[in-house]
């Protein structure tokens, strides 16, 4: 079992997968012939092609980090703790003085909790998209 956070999960492993099982064996045959070591190849030639792949990986474990609801909400017991997945449902239970919940401050607590997975996915869109098209997922 390996958390989430530490790049678990079936999908980091089939895309992982994936992406070594695309790479032509040609790289690692003509770094052998040149006297290159099973680590050197690794690290001198596969983990500079890995970079888009694992930042493609970083970006969807985060938003799934990000958006986790059951998880903290099994968890944690105060709402000074909560999550903002959780804190947003916490505040849609909880009804304004007129016995409605305020909708227009649930609808900003919503558009501020996707700011941050919006900012991140443009800074690594470049990386994302690489990634997903190395990795030979076709779809």
């Amino acid at each position: 079992w390996v958390p989430n956070w530490f790049g678990g999960g079936a999908f980091a492993i089939f895309l992982m997968r994936q992406f070594f099982l695309s790479l032509p064996k040609d790289l690692d045959e003509a770094a052998l012939i040149d006297g290159a070591s099973f680590f050197r190849i690794f690290w001198s030639i596969l983990m500079p092609l890995c970079k888009p792949v694992l930042a493609t990986l970083a970006i969807i474990t985060m938003i799934a980090s990000w958006s986790d609801f059951l998880g903290p909400l099994i968890y944690l017991n105060s709402p000074e703790k909560f999550t903002i997945s959780v804190g947003i449902q916490f505040f849609n239970a909880v009804p304004d003085v007129g016995g409605e919940p305020m909708q227009h401050l649930l609808m900003a607590a919503c558009v501020m909790s996707m700011i941050p997975i919006i900012v991140i996915f443009f800074v690594g869109q470049r990386f994302f998209v690489q990634g997903i098209v190395m990795s030979g997922i076709k779809g």
